[in-house]
């Protein structure tokens, strides 16, 4: 069962926030519905809007980064999911027969509902 705390959160921020501080990329880490452990991007160097293949979407699905971010964007995601994995992320679901079981979920967000990403540079 999925379970993130927010003692977990702690010990895996140090290795988030260097990632985000090596893009120039400001933003918020939380944990929601004790499930899921989410980083708010809030404003940063990297113009994701033309690092995206295809629609731009604000709720980045971490299975599909390579498909739909080139460039600086794609390296900062999938460097940002690696950290925030941590050594301690695990999945050992199987859809196949309706067994979910997995360490926690990760979610990022591009912007708020009601603030869009700002591009600095």
């Amino acid at each position: 069962m999925a379970f993130m705390s927010q003692e977990t959160k702690k010990k895996l921020a140090p290795e988030i926030k260097k990632v985000l501080a090596q893009y120039g990329v400001k933003g918020s880490i939380s944990v929601d519905n004790h499930s899921s452990l989410v980083v708010t991007l809030k404003s940063g160097e990297i113009d994701f809007k033309a690092d995206t293949v295809g629609s731009t979407h604000y709720q980045v699905n971490t299975y599909w980064i390579d498909d739909h971010y080139v460039g600086k964007a794609r390296c900062f995601l999938n460097r940002l999911v690696k950290a925030m994995k941590g050594d301690i992320w695990y999945d050992k679901s199987d859809a196949m027969i309706d067994y979910f079981n997995t360490a926690y979920y990760i979610d990022i967000n591009i912007g708020r509902w009601n603030r869009e990403y700002e591009v600095t540079s």
